[in-house]
């Protein structure tokens, strides 16, 4: 993802190292997936979920349009289409440090 100025990228700067940010839409089923299988370890490692429906911001689907989900913690990338819950467990942790 290219950082610009679009209000989007601030907020994602300026969210926690351990608040993760999923961007979706109503009806993916890949993002429930998603969701479902990340909820765990959100409450394991006190990690605050932030849920964005892409449809509702033109620059975000743009952006992001059938690729998605797409999970940030903090403002990096930790995951697109599939969670790899070990990986993203390893992301959180090195969040905390």
């Amino acid at each position: 993802m290219s950082v610009n100025n679009s209000p989007e990228d601030a907020r994602l700067a300026a969210r926690g190292p351990r608040d993760v940010t999923l961007y979706s839409r109503p009806g993916c089923h890949l993002c429930e997936q998603a969701k479902a299988a990340i909820a765990p370890l959100l409450g394991e490692f006190g990690a605050a979920l932030y849920e964005v429906n892409i449809d509702e911001d033109a620059v975000l689907k743009e952006r992001y349009g059938w690729q998605i989900p797409v999970i940030f913690i903090g403002k990096h990338k930790a995951a697109k289409h599939r969670v790899d819950l070990a990986q993203f467990r390893r992301q959180l942790q090195e969040a905390q440090r």
